[in-house]
């Protein structure tokens, strides 16, 4: 890692409300998943300060807790937000990842995106506090 990459932490929770300490946006960009030397090509569906929700591509067989990257292609691939990940759940046709760390131009464009959605500074900086607690 170099000193361009943001740790994010993992809020211990005892709670269901807990766990949904970010904002989910709803977003429809086109994604790369490399995972196990592989690489799908599918679908964000939705993104947050903490992971990404995207389609289930097909013939995908990686077990939970896997480490993988996902590369989410913006502006017609002229920018890109970038994340290592971890395989949280899976269902029939959803993939959700936890992004266990982002470089600082990606988390650039991923703070610009939540900006925009939410549309309230004091909420986005909430949950930018929430990242480092």
């Amino acid at each position: 890692m170099d000193n361009k990459t943001l740790f994010w932490s993992s809020p211990v929770s005892t709670n269901k409300t807990d766990k949904r300490r970010f904002h989910r946006i709803s977003f429809d960009a086109p994604c790369e998943l490399h995972c196990q030397d592989q690489v799908w090509l599918t679908e964000v569906l939705d993104i947050s300060l903490k992971g990404v929700l995207v389609q289930k591509p097909e013939g995908w067989s990686v077990p939970l807790k896997q480490p993988c990257e996902v590369v989410i292609h913006l502006n017609e691939r002229e920018a890109a937000i970038v994340m290592a990940v971890e395989l949280k759940h899976v269902d029939a046709q959803r993939l959700g990842f936890r992004c266990q760390y982002i470089d600082l131009d990606s988390a650039s464009h991923l703070k610009r995106l939540v900006e925009l959605n939410l549309g309230d500074q004091a909420l986005l900086e909430r949950e930018f506090s929430h990242l480092i607690d």
